[in-house]
């Protein structure tokens, strides 16, 4: 299996003929496809992989603030981690883990509007961030939209079949929207 860094050496090597994101667009869909067949503990480990690979914008100073962003997040200074993910889209707009991270915070702190947003550019960025749509899918659900996020969670499980937690909101919602149109 080829790590990121061996992506890396080869864009190295390969000059401008293949760009980073390239790589990374043929890296992520070749996890993607493992992650859909692969069992719940290969599934896992497929994940974080996928993670590594959707954190790198290809700049240093840029993936810092992501860094700095989701620390700002973790330790609940979610103003802070805006402001990180905001300059971190005004310096690279193309990155969408920026938005993904950023609507985390928008969510958190009830602002489902910003949070669809982001989530939204995220997802026209990379349609293949299930997390992103799995967050689409909370959002969604915490509007009410019981119908709209089943759809959503579908779609992760369509991806990645052993997503507990997709399957769990799907499973919830799925009598609540039966017999409606989906």
């Amino acid at each position: 299996m080829r790590s990121l860094k061996h992506a890396v050496a080869a864009v190295l090597i390969l000059g401008p003929a293949m760009s980073l994101a390239q790589v990374q667009s043929d890296r992520s869909k070749e996890l993607l496809q493992q992650l859909h067949d692969a069992d719940p503990v290969g599934a896992a480990k497929i994940e974080r992989e996928l993670d590594l690979v959707w954190a790198r914008s290809g700049s240093p100073a840029m993936d810092l603030l992501l860094t700095r962003g989701q620390d700002a997040l973790e330790a609940g200074e979610v103003d802070t981690a805006i402001g990180h993910f905001s300059a971190l889209i005004d310096h690279a707009p193309d990155f969408a883990e920026a938005y993904h991270r950023r609507a985390t915070a928008f969510f958190r702190q009830e602002e489902f509007g910003l949070a669809l947003s982001d989530l939204g550019q995220a997802l026209t960025l990379n349609p293949d961030h299930f997390q992103a749509l799995f967050g689409l899918g909370v959002v969604l659900e915490s509007l009410g939209r019981e119908e709209d996020a089943f759809r959503a969670y579908s779609k992760v499980l369509d991806t990645y079949p052993t997503h507990d937690r997709a399957q769990e909101a799907a499973d919830r919602l799925r009598s609540r929207v039966a017999g409606q149109t989906l």
